[in-house]
Order: structure tokens, then C-alpha cells, then sequence
């Protein structure tokens, strides 16, 4: 089964995914600050699901490099997706408000030429949301299912913005409440690689009822603190920036 397929068959109850939008969503309402007029889009959409988050703040627009992903997307959100490099974006300078990428730069061999591209679309103070896979220490079966590059630290994740001429406004751990679950999963993965083959729908797969309940209690308590008190740690990062308003 495809990947795309995997991930839009759990989007909708996945623990990982009720958490995902639960930091994310507010953080993007946030930047629109009230406006409903804005251009939006989202840079690498997949399945499309995300551009629901967009949606309420204006007209969201969106692209997948895959067909097969860019064809769902836009019978999913209903908008406007096209076909596209992340790396060559086919659209004009200085056109939208917020543009987001949703950890897709894990997998770029160029992920400096992708964020120079998401800063060109970006009007003067707009906005750039993405969330990126952090930690080495947390690769496993999934890095490799998906084919990962790379894994940010607060560091490298902001010099990646800085170096597009962004200001980073929010660099912030994501599933810190996840990462001992996750360290102990993937570290094993890795020990039992010589043995063993990783599987297509690691990390995807729905758990049984009662544990994806706990698990999304779980990680809604988490985006609920983490408003008040930064994460330490985490499996994921959030990262906010703004283009310069001149210069």
C-alpha cells in the first residue's frame, strides 16, 4: 500500500495526528491574527489534510511533488493543488501570507533551496510554519520508510530559516510526553536492523482503541502545557519565522 494511502487511512484518529494539529492549528490562527483574507499554502501537502488548517484564513492553495498525492489533495480540500518541486515552486514572488511545510524537509537532499523558495513566495512580514523530524538519536524504521536525510536540532533548524533571510520568531519541541516511548522504540529498531526488515506502516497504523485514546490525552495535555512551559525535549520541531517587512 502506499504511503500516502498508510497516512490518509489514520490522519482522521491517530494519536500522533490528533496532536499535530492541536500545536500546529493555533499557531497558524495565531500568524493570521484575525484575517480571513489571506493567500495561504502549504508546500508539500500529501494527502491534502492539512489544508483544512489553512482553509478558515483565507484562500488556500497547495502542491504535492507526487501526482498520485497532488490528484488526492485537491479532491480532498477541494482547492487549488498542483504538481511541484518544493525546490521550484511555480508560483510568483511576494504572494502569500503564510506559507507551511509539514515535515517534509526531513526528506530534501536540498532543504536550503526549498526554504529560500517558501521565503521568495512570502509577501513582507509573512509568515513560514513548518514542523521538521528532530534528533538523530530518534531515527529508526521510520527515517527509513520515508526516506529521511536529515534530523533538526533547535540549532540547525534555525540557521536553515536564517540563512533564507527569515526571522525566526519560534523554534519549540513537539511529543516531548511521546519521546521515551519513541527513544526506546527506535533505538530497538536499530539494534535488531542486522535481523529484521522495517515495516511500511511503522508509526501509522492506528493502535488499539484504548491505547489510542490514552496516548491522545496523552499529547492533548502536552499542547495544552506546552502554551504555558517550552518542552525540553521532543520528536518533532515547530518552527516559526517571519520575512523582514524591508531590507
Amino acid at each position: 500500500m502506499d504511503l500516502l494511502d498508510l497516512t490518509g487511512r489514520a490522519e482522521a484518529t491517530h494519536f500522533w495526528f490528533h496532536g499535530f494539529r492541536g500545536f500546529v492549528a493555533p499557531v497558524i490562527a495565531e500568524r493570521a491574527a484575525g484575517r480571513h483574507g489571506l493567500r495561504l499554502i502549504d508546500c508539500g501537502c500529501g494527502t491534502g489534510a492539512n489544508v483544512a488548517l489553512l482553509a478558515p484564513h483565507g484562500r488556500a492553495f497547495a502542491f504535492d511533488l507526487s501526482g498520485f498525492g497532488a490528484r488526492r489533495a485537491g479532491q480532498r480540500s477541494g482547492g487549488p493543488v498542483v504538481r511541484a518541486d518544493i525546490t521550484r515552486i511555480p508560483f510568483a514572488d511576494a504572494t502569500f501570507d503564510i506559507a507551511t511545510s509539514f515535515d517534509v524537509f526531513q526528506c530534501l537532499e536540498r532543504d536550503g533551496d526549498a526554504i529560500a523558495e517558501m521565503a521568495r513566495l512570502l509577501k513582507p512580514g509573512g509568515t513560514a510554519v513548518l514542523t521538521l523530524a528532530a534528533l538523530d538519536i530518534l531515527r529508526g524504521d521510520h527515517a527509513e520508510v520515508w526516506h529521511e536525510t536529515r534530523r533538526y536540532t533547535p540549532r540547525t533548524a534555525r540557521q536553515l530559516v536564517e540563512r533564507a533571510g527569515l526571522e525566526v520568531r519560534r523554534v519549540s519541541y513537539m511529543f516531548a510526553s511521546l519521546f521515551p516511548l519513541m527513544l526506546v522504540t527506535r533505538v530497538s529498531q536499530r539494534l535488531l536492523r542486522p535481523y529484521r526488515q522495517p515495516r511500511r506502516d511503522q508509526d501509522i497504523t492506528v493502535p488499539p482503541a484504548p491505547v489510542n485514546q490514552a496516548l491522545t490525552w496523552l499529547v492533548s495535555g502536552e499542547v495544552v502545557l506546552a502554551n504555558r512551559v517550552p518542552m525540553p525535549i521532543g520528536s518533532s520541531l515547530l518552527v516559526v519565522a517571519q520575512k523582514p517587512r524591508s531590507g
